[in-house]
């Protein structure tokens, strides 16, 4: 299948954004893909390469990962399991059923999912497919620069990316992205919600650390442990990683705003790095000098996500509310 499996998705300038920035915002519409995702992007890629004909493949998700991975499998027509943890909506679960794939709920957290995808691939003979950790993966996901990069057009830099991080695998791609389009020297914003932070506490402690627990409403970021790959990002005199968190309710906030604003639904993963607009981090970085203020645009990823409906939504608000 030479093809590939993601679409190449709209950049659209965001005049609301663009306004309490101080500079053009620029919003790369990752929820327009196939699988509601950029995840398409990196996974569709690594099934293409590894899974095409394999018996089956097995893939443990708080949601995107696993449509992006149903997704795939169908469209090669390859038999899929997916395995959630129970925190993860069931209008996914019956996304991931509309897609042809088998559904395993195990455990309280994505950890827990993917030590039994680990095991079924192991014992069943299935090709495992991670949700983030895999050069493969990476590769697929540098995509979303290089179109950023042909659409923006030559001679236009942006002064920042900015991106949420759950394992890290957008992040390690987005990097790779960075390199192959000469936009190195770029700063990315790396954003989590508080209580799904494990680069933000890696990056504190000077080495990889695993959270004791999940206990952010952002459980598409639920991965107790960043990969390898993105650490040493973060710690690389190369590229420049800027590691901020937010609280659940500014993510919940940013989602809301985004949707009155550019009247597109997101999940709270997503909100996390919209937030850094809305909450006023980035007119923070630009204070210190972080970020700088002009000539180029910001770069949004606006990482999508298949978890979130008006019901999800009105819950969501609902419990935070009681916090």
């Amino acid at each position: 299948m030479d093809e590939h499996l993601h679409v190449n998705t709209p950049l659209l300038e965001s005049v609301a954004m663009s306004k309490r920035v101080g500079t053009a915002v620029y919003l790369k519409m990752e929820n327009s893909q196939p699988s509601g995702s950029f995840k398409i992007r990196g996974i569709g890629h690594l099934c293409q390469q590894l899974a095409s004909t394999s018996k089956g493949i097995v893939c443990s998700s708080g949601g995107n990962a696993g449509m992006a991975a149903a997704y795939a499998a169908r469209k090669m027509r390859v038999p899929a399991t997916i395995v959630i943890p129970s925190s993860t909506p069931h209008l996914v679960v019956q996304r991931l059923r509309d897609q042809g794939a088998t559904v395993k709920i195990v455990g309280k957290i994505w950890d827990d999912a993917n030590a039994e995808a680990l095991r079924l691939a192991e014992t069943e003979g299935l090709t495992y497919v991670s949700p983030f950790d895999h050069p493969l993966i990476w590769q697929g996901h540098s995509s979303v620069i290089t179109e950023s990069a042909t659409s923006l057009g030559p001679g236009v830099k942006p002064v920042a990316v900015l991106l949420s991080v759950g394992g890290g695998g957008l992040l390690c791609g987005v990097v790779q992205g960075l390199k192959d389009v000469g936009w190195a020297g770029v700063p990315i914003i790396a954003m989590e919600t508080a209580g799904a932070d494990c680069l933000n506490a890696s990056v504190k402690a000077g080495r990889r650390v695993t959270l004791d627990d999940i206990t952010s409403e952002a459980k598409c970021l639920g991965a107790k442990t960043v990969c390898k790959q993105a650490f040493e990002y973060s710690q690389s005199k190369e590229v420049t990683v800027i590691s901020e968190v937010v609280t659940d309710r500014q993510a919940l906030h940013a989602l809301q705003t985004f949707l009155d604003e550019e009247r597109v639904l997101v999940e709270m993963a997503c909100g996390a790095a919209l937030a850094a607009v809305y909450s006023g981090l980035v007119h923070r970085l630009q204070a210190e000098g972080r970020v700088a203020a002009h000539p180029g645009p910001l770069l949004v990823i606006v990482c999508g996500g298949s978890s979130m409906d008006m019901e999800q939504l009105f819950l969501l608000k609902r419990k935070l509310e009681k916090v």
